[in-house]
């Protein structure tokens, strides 16, 4: 038997792999001719040629977001199922092949009256899988997974560029206009400029393929430009989830009516991005845009007003909503946040939020260190690569220890984040640039640099020591 594989995780980064080199050596071990495909951060690696896919007797997918280019695989038994899945079971995965268990791609679509035996066995199939796997989180994760690298190379472009570039002024850290290092600067504004098209642009590809990539992103560029409703400040990154899931379901919609076959192949290219695409602006414009507006105008005002006497509990409210979704809305909304007042001359909001941002990772890596009887082996390379991403600012190097254990995890790395807040607001650390983590400091860009690497170290290992208390052993390979 020969079977290929695509293993492709929300960061890309350690299940993606993990799970490939599973799947592998399973099938060497039952005698089974396997390749397999990663698609990760750097893209796709070991790619599936069409020789193979036509040799072959079936395909496993092992992702948690949407894996590129599917239709190549119609006609093949197709196995759609969780990374963590390749991780803990590949040797069920494989043997589904031999007992016929697995569906045909595309058959589920094209099955009628006269084949009920197999659509009963393809919806049973189906809904398994759907137990298995929360499609909403997995669409959100497609989006966060492509505008991570764009949030990372936008914040250390600015960061660079104000700390060698930048010149003190009474308004606060600025580029003379016309340096190389302005230039720097305005390359990395660029990059936080694509953040909330591209959230919504992928989120949109993972519903319904590559025809909701146009109107997902023209609708995450409308939601991040209240000029078109008239807001001064947009509908941020959560007007940004909405467009991305609004263009997906409704390019979708359209992907599922029945046209006449002389205009079945322009579908794809010009009917379902034209009119996806209008709907999903003008609903952005005219109904959604201004609400969704207003509350993220809402939500900053009320944490602007906890300012000065409060500052504490700015501080732990800041803190919690950072490591609560970890880059989700919440996050990005603190995030916001403390960015936008960098810009009206208070630098301390954001450094709080900077020692917040990195505890979540900070901390779940150094808790696969200090007792890792409490971690599968996937687990404690998953905390290898939290602690590096971590040391970048970025919080969602915690999601797959939160996916996999949310009532211990997510109560954690709250309480060690908003310690660190704490401790970074008390202390009067300042942060210039809307970024975190130690990537900053090491760029002169946060006052009371000392202070701050206390409130990270004391933050990340509260989260440690609290989630290896909460937490039981698990059975080591």
């Amino acid at each position: 038997m020969k079977l290929l594989g695509i293993t492709s995780c929300p960061n890309g980064i350690a299940h993606t792999y993990m799970a490939a080199e599973k799947l592998s050596k399973t099938a060497a071990k039952l005698g089974v001719d396997m390749k397999v495909e990663t698609q990760g951060t750097i893209g796709i690696e070991n790619e599936l040629t069409p020789e193979d896919i036509a040799a072959a007797d079936g395909i496993i997918i092992a992702a948690d977001k949407a894996v590129l280019n599917k239709e190549r695989f119609k006609g093949k038994r197709v196995l759609e199922t969780r990374v963590t899945s390749a991780i803990k079971n590949p040797e069920e995965l494989i043997k589904q092949f031999e007992t016929g268990e697995v569906p045909i791609y595309g058959e589920v679509e094209e099955a009628t009256g006269d084949k009920k035996g197999t659509l009963k066995s393809i919806q049973e199939v189906k809904k398994e899988r759907k137990s298995k796997q929360n499609p909403i989180y997995r669409h959100l994760m497609n989006g966060v997974s492509y505008m991570i690298p764009f949030v990372v190379i936008g914040g250390l472009l600015i960061a660079i560029s104000l700390a060698i570039g930048g010149q003190p002024t009474p308004e606060g850290v600025k580029i003379p206009d016309g340096s190389f290092w302005k230039t720097v600067n305005d390359i990395g504004v660029a990059g936080f400029t694509f953040m909330i098209p591209i959230l919504s642009g992928f989120i949109a590809v993972s519903i319904a393929d590559r025809p909701g990539l146009v109107p997902g992103m023209v609708g995450g560029y409308i939601a991040a430009n209240g000029s078109f409703y008239g807001s001064a400040a947009g509908a941020g990154f959560i007007g940004g989830i909405i467009a991305g899931f609004l263009a997906g379901y409704i390019a979708k919609f359209i992907k599922k009516l029945k046209v006449p076959s002389v205009i079945q192949p322009i579908m794809p290219i010009l009917i379902i991005p034209i009119f996806s695409t209008l709907i999903v602006g003008l609903l952005f414009i005219f109904v959604l845009g201004t609400p969704i507006a207003n509350l993220m105008e809402a939500m900053t005002s009320w944490l602007n007003s906890m300012q000065g006497a409060s500052s504490i509990v700015l501080a732990m409210i800041l803190g919690a909503m950072i490591a609560f979704d970890m880059g989700g809305p919440f996050n990005k909304v603190a995030f916001l946040f403390g960015a936008s007042m960098i810009g009206q001359g208070n630098t301390f909001i954001m450094g709080s939020i900077a020692a917040a941002i990195c505890v979540p990772p900070l901390g779940m890596g150094l808790a696969t260190l200090l007792n890792k009887r409490k971690y599968e082996a996937e687990e404690q390379d998953a905390g290898k690569a939290a602690l590096a991403m971590g040391l970048f600012g970025i919080t969602e190097g915690a999601i797959p220890f939160a996916a996999k254990d949310p009532l211990r995890v997510i109560p954690s790395i709250i309480v060690g984040s908003m310690v660190a807040a704490v401790i970074a607001m008390e202390s009067k650390v300042t942060d210039s640039v809307p970024h975190g983590g130690p990537i900053v400091a090491a760029f002169n860009a946060v006052g009371h640099v000392g202070m701050f690497f206390v409130a990270l170290a004391v933050g990340t290992v509260v989260t440690a020591v609290l989630v290896n208390a909460l937490k039981k052993e698990v059975p080591q390979d």
